[in-house]
């Protein structure tokens, strides 16, 4: 069935531009909800859509929660659902993906040293794609900002949460982070306390380009700019490139009459993932979909080629890097 939100995206169609360039998608969910469903056959038909997608990782997205069993267990739920969509994945009759080769689900870190056996039954439903987990940090005063599982203020720097982020150090575990730019500071202050935990900044850290902050795109991009060199500064932390498409940017691509192509992409988008490979280097940045949320505003095809557009000119280890190699090293796939 063709929603409205297909039938846009089908005004703006592209070829896959070097379609044999293999890829490692390291962010992308899984759902199934009354008022949208995405699955294993809904991201097929986007990853083969004409590049060339070796390996996915799932994020978490409170999806297929326990519904019974302690609170604080729940989220290990995630972890079965997608373990056993990557099971079918890998009984190879679908295709030559991996899809969530790598699995990030929730753990409430905030918990403390409780959240260490959240973790370790994390760890018994997918002892062989089980990751890390995401907490998301997104906190801003402003009411016009929503902020996904709305975090309290300085969540990162909570003694609480500390103690709960200690166990990812001795478990071997990576932690997918998830703030806004106002809050980079904060980020790199962990950062530094723990340098043995691979840290993986998503979406570039959401410059904000709504509410307060609407209208101020340059004066937010100086902003997040030098919060970025700052983060730079820690060996430990990767950027993942992308999530352009949400709204939160402000840069309406989503209401147009039609989607914007590649090209117009990799104008405006260009100066902040250029800046992040600049300052991290492509062994620390990792181009990503963020698909379907993203998919409000761009189709797969048209996504991966504006990475592609705004690589051009670059080596082809490089690009290797930024498309799939540091993506398979941060989250430690095989292959």
């Amino acid at each position: 069935m063709t929603s409205e939100r297909d039938t846009w995206l089908a005004l703006t169609t592209e070829v896959a531009i070097d379609p044999d360039l293999p890829i490692c998608d390291p962010h992308h969910h899984f759902w199934d909800r009354p008022e949208s469903r995405y699955l294993l056959d809904e991201l097929l038909a986007d990853t083969g859509s004409g590049h060339r997608i070796t390996e996915t990782v799932f994020i978490e997205c409170s999806s297929m929660y326990r519904d019974d069993g302690p609170e604080l267990s729940a989220p290990v739920g995630e972890t079965e659902f997608v373990q056993g969509i990557a099971a079918m994945s890998a009984s190879g009759g679908y295709g030559e993906t991996k899809v969530a080769a790598g699995i990030v689900s929730y753990a409430d870190l905030s918990a403390g040293d409780a959240v260490t056996a959240v973790l370790e039954s994390h760890i018994a439903a997918s002892s062989n794609r089980f990751r890390g987990v995401r907490n998301s940090s997104c906190w801003d005063e402003s009411s016009e900002i929503r902020s996904y599982k709305n975090p309290i203020k300085g969540l990162l720097a909570d003694s609480k949460f500390r103690e709960g982020f200690s166990a990812l150090d001795r478990l071997g575990l990576s932690f997918d982070a998830w703030l806004y730019h106002t809050q980079l500071g904060e980020l790199a202050d962990l950062a530094r306390v723990f340098p043995g935990v691979t840290i993986i900044l998503d979406h570039i850290a959401g410059p904000l380009g709504i509410g307060p902050y609407a209208c101020k795109q340059d004066e937010v991009f100086q902003i997040w700019k030098a919060g970025m060199t700052e983060l730079a500064t820690c060996p430990n932390v990767v950027i993942k490139l992308g999530g352009f498409g949400m709204p939160l940017g402000g840069f309406r691509w989503h209401k147009r009459e039609a989607p914007p192509s590649s090209a117009d992409i990799a104008d405006v988008m260009g100066p902040y993932y250029l800046h992040c490979i600049e300052q991290f280097g492509v062994d620390h940045c990792m181009f990503e979909s963020n698909f379907p949320v993203d998919k409000v505003s761009t189709s797969y095809t048209v996504l991966w080629n504006a990475f592609k557009r705004m690589t051009a000119d670059f080596s082809d280890g490089e690009r290797a890097a930024l498309f799939r190699d540091t993506a398979v090293r941060s989250y430690r796939l095989s292959g």
